[in-house]
């Protein structure tokens, strides 16, 4: 099977790339979207992931990997709603900003800058490439 790439967002306040990192993995619960709800379902294990942190920081401060496919989401009784678990990859050295992404033409097309509201996204191989070195930059 071919690796899909994502792009999860979590506020820092809420969950932040320090709290992963302490964790080591996670589920990745409590998505109330419904597109986003199947982004989840279609990750499978060994799917690369873009963590970004919204609000406050604005940038994708490091990469996960998922390692368990949907289940249900136990933060809700309501049916329907899944999670996965993802566990920590690497910290981006530089953050890639919202602003430097914005500057990239070959990053124009994605996800993130036309829904940006979207908390699970789809990824091109080539801009999770392209992020990642972005993160090896000042």
């Amino acid at each position: 099977m071919t690796t899909q790439y994502w792009l999860i967002k979590t506020e820092p306040s809420t969950y932040a790339w320090q709290d992963f990192v302490r964790d080591g993995q996670t589920a990745w619960t409590g998505v109330r979207n419904y597109s986003a709800r199947l982004h989840l379902r279609a990750m499978r294990p060994g799917d690369r992931v873009l963590f970004y942190e919204s609000m406050t920081t604005k940038a994708v401060v490091g990469t996960a990997e998922v390692t368990q496919a949907a289940f249900p989401d136990e933060t809700t009784s309501e049916p329907g709603w899944v999670a996965v678990t993802v566990k920590v990859g690497e910290s981006l050295a530089h953050p890639a900003t919202l602003t430097r992404i914005k500057a990239d033409p070959a990053l124009a097309q994605m996800t993130l800058l036309r829904i940006s509201r979207l908390s699970v996204q789809p990824v091109t191989r080539d801009e999770f490439a392209r992020i990642v070195r972005m993160g090896k930059t000042p």
